[in-house]
């Protein structure tokens, strides 16, 4: 791969370091499991620290070439920060992660993909229905935001934050998915959920009519799942160890 950072700078901090392979893990996996759109759609993180900045994936690079030293850096208006830096960033992608990193400082990472089965769903009149105990565990996270076009407009922030609240999940209509974490590891948690209850929601309306669960199973779900984030703490360090297995160069 070709790409202008091949190494860790000296001057890193480990926090960011970190930060970075763990946002370079998120990318394979998004191509692993078939999630990812070409060289489009963004996933970010927050550089620890005061100055407001973020890292994203550099313009024109497959989310399976993705790694830690390749990862731009970014401030809150998307102008690149890191020294001597030529790649390029997508400016819809960035768009639609400052809107977030923005408004929440907790937001430790935000993803966004248009994988079909999301993108389906996003457009069903009523978005994601209780066909699975995968999908009542994310409704309660579940908000939306409709589609306005390619994000360009930055105008168009303020109404996605507006929307977004403090919910950690959001189908952007027409359009996608995406998911807020207090770090990586938390936000792809959020994101396998919500794509594996879409994905079993547009199978299971394809085999006709179906069975909705009771009202009490729903409450009961609903209340469960407000722990739904904490399953990254075992999740998340077990997906790095299979990118290891695999002998995969995110890391470097």
């Amino acid at each position: 791969m070709a790409t202008n950072a091949t190494a860790r700078n000296e001057q890193m901090s480990d926090a960011e370091w970190t930060v970075r392979k763990d946002l370079a893990a998120a990318y394979r996996l998004v191509a692993l499991y078939g999630w990812d759109d070409l060289v489009f759609t963004h996933l970010s993180a927050r550089v620890p620290g005061p100055e407001h900045h973020f890292l994203i994936n550099p313009y024109g690079f497959l989310f399976d070439e993705i790694t830690a030293s390749s990862l731009i850096k970014v401030d809150e208006n998307g102008e690149i920060v890191d020294p001597g830096a030529t790649n390029r960033v997508n400016p819809a992608g960035f768009t639609i992660h400052s809107a977030v990193h923005m408004a929440r400082e907790e937001a430790g990472a935000v993803l966004h993909l248009h994988a079909a089965d999301g993108v389906a769903v996003s457009a069903h009149a009523d978005g994601l229905l209780p066909l699975s105990q995968t999908a009542m565990l994310c409704i309660p996270h579940i908000t939306f935001h409709e589609y306005e076009g390619v994000a360009l407009d930055l105008d168009e922030r303020e109404r996605l934050v507006a929307d977004l609240g403090d919910h950690d999940i959001m189908l952007l209509r027409n359009h996608g998915t995406l998911t807020v974490g207090k770090d990586v590891g938390e936000a792809f948690t959020y994101m396998y959920f919500l794509m594996k209850a879409c994905q079993i929601q547009v199978r299971t309306l394809a085999m006709g009519e179906t069975h909705l669960p009771g009202q009490h199973a729903l409450d009961t779900t609903a209340d469960q799942a407000k722990s739904l984030g904490k399953g990254s703490k075992l999740a998340w360090p077990a997906l790095i160890r299979k990118l290891e297995r695999m002998g995969s160069d995110y890391a470097t």
